[in-house]
């Protein structure tokens, strides 16, 4: 049988081209290792309050070691992700960039995808052995910088969308959460939505369930930080063993990472009370991949849900969606679970909002 590699003849340029893009590929791939130190040892924020520096001023700094903050400093030059002035030897981070990697509270923070690419990697021999055998791998197996990096990837997501942009588009829902209604999130992990919820609407009260234990006991220390434990629980319960009768029943990302999607949605239809509503938040995808190729929201999409979506759900069952599940599929899961009306209320570059009533 002939394969592409005995084939007569190849496209040099188009060889050239393509050992390009993975060379770049693989030297962005080694630096975000680096740019995940720079978060978790404080560097980009220490960058971010000078306005240029030297090697040995940072590691003063930062109380790192000179000799490695260095050539972090030049990895990070050579990268584009801070500039460098080579006849004074000093760096700077300019404000765009600060924006992205400094500032936990920004729009646009985007450094803890570092984060969540580091726990990936860490989990390549697990993901190896799901590949051959066919077995999951569960959320809570994973390496713990997971678990809150997930949470701050999103966080920026929900904080910049959920009560400004999202809740508003389900009509009477925002007037409804102000007088004061039961409102559920299935797959809370670390309880960031349910927070922003609870400071935004506080007549009403807010149950978060989770199947994994160590989510569910950072979201009760969050709640509390942020004043909102006397309105919002959070209970250790997968997403068909909990109870109780709720008006607003949400899923932040959380569908399509379950094996069984149409039982999941089933059980919350079972417990919505009546004139209740169920709101997905899912991945922004396109019903077909060939619609999505070349787009990088598409590829960070598909490579987390080859890494952590599928094998999750995977081992929970074997009809999980994916992160790139798309309108259509998400829609008839939705109605095979037996909701009469489902449908996209809106969408952002980065989300689908899912509106479904029984």
């Amino acid at each position: 049988m002939t394969t592409q590699l005995d084939a007569p003849s190849v496209d040099l340029t188009r060889l050239e081209e393509f050992a390009t893009k993975v060379a770049v590929d693989r030297a962005i791939a080694y630096n975000g290792v680096l740019a995940y130190l720079g978060d978790r040892l404080g560097l980009w924020r220490a960058l971010a309050s000078v306005a240029d520096t030297t090697s040995e001023e940072l590691a003063e700094r930062s109380g790192l070691a000179e000799r490695y903050v260095r050539e972090w400093l030049a990895t990070q030059a050579a990268a584009g992700y801070v500039t460098y002035d080579g006849p004074t030897c000093r760096f700077s981070l300019p404000a765009e960039h600060a924006l992205v990697l400094a500032d936990e509270d920004s729009p646009v923070a985007g450094v803890a995808g570092f984060q969540v690419i580091t726990a990936v990697y860490a989990a390549a021999d697990q993901l190896a052995h799901a590949y051959a055998t066919g077995e999951g791998v569960a959320w809570g197996d994973h390496d713990p910088r997971l678990f809150s990096g997930v949470d701050r990837f999103f966080r920026t997501l929900y904080r910049g969308s959920l009560v400004s942009e999202w809740l508003p588009s389900v009509e009477g829902l925002v007037e409804r959460l102000e007088q004061g209604i039961r409102v559920l999130d299935v797959g809370c992990g670390l309880g960031s939505a349910l927070v922003l919820m609870a400071e935004a609407f506080p007549a009403s009260t807010f149950v978060g369930v989770d199947n994994h234990e160590e989510s569910i006991r950072l979201a009760r220390a969050a709640a509390a930080e942020a004043g909102v434990g006397d309105r919002v629980t959070f209970e250790v319960a997968d997403a068909t063993s909990y109870g109780g009768s709720h008006d607003l029943v949400c899923f932040f990302d959380a569908v399509h990472d379950m094996g069984d999607p149409v039982g999941a949605l089933a059980h919350a239809r079972s417990v919505l009370a009546e004139d209740g509503v169920v709101l997905a938040v899912e991945p922004f995808a396109h019903d077909r991949l060939e619609d999505g190729i070349g787009s990088p929201v598409t590829l960070t999409y598909l490579a987390a849900s080859s890494a952590l979506c599928v094998p999750n759900g995977m081992s929970q069952g074997t009809d999980t969606l994916g992160a790139q599940a798309g309108p259509a599929r998400l829609t008839a899961a939705f109605r095979a679970a037996g909701f009469t009306q489902a449908g996209v209320a809106a969408e952002t570059p980065y989300n689908l909002l899912i509106e479904a009533r029984a």
